[in-house]
């Protein structure tokens, strides 16, 4: 299950990437926005609560750059967001990072390319082992140890 949400730069691209997914039987929660003026980090919250509470396994968040996005994703915690706009990025941030958040600005790439990513997202499985301890060492600074 894949959480989505996006400001209303991204709807366009977010609507593209529902299909797109949905296409595939991935199951979709569609966190707004329905395209009118809205808040990133309000959607930001909704798309990462549904993964903190475990009804969807990733998230994919969109605004104009990512970059909001991601600031106010990686705010709440257990939440692992990177902005990618190219395939290198999203293969290691889930490979090595075990991000699981992907986020994108839709004045930034193309509807394409976005899918791709999305698609590398969500079938790149994370290596754990060596890369386990560096996480671990990001959950201490979450816990303010």
């Amino acid at each position: 299950m894949i959480a989505i949400g996006c400001d209303h730069a991204g709807y366009d691209m977010k609507t593209g990437i529902i299909k797109f997914l949905e296409d595939k039987g991935i199951e979709v929660i569609d966190c707004g926005c329905d395209g009118s003026p809205c808040d990133y980090p309000v959607i930001a919250k909704k798309v990462c609560e549904n993964i903190t509470c475990g009804k969807a396994d990733k998230g994919i968040l969109i605004c104009g750059t990512g970059i909001g996005m991601s600031i106010a994703a990686n705010k709440i915690k257990g939440i692992r967001a990177s902005v990618c706009s190219e395939h290198f990025s999203v293969k290691y941030t889930r490979l090595h990072n075990d991000a699981n958040v992907l986020c994108m600005g839709a004045r930034v790439i193309g509807e394409g390319i976005a899918q791709e990513l999305t698609d590398i997202f969500v079938n790149t499985e994370y290596e754990g082992g060596r890369h386990q301890k560096r996480l671990d060492l990001i959950k201490e600074i979450e816990e303010n140890k």
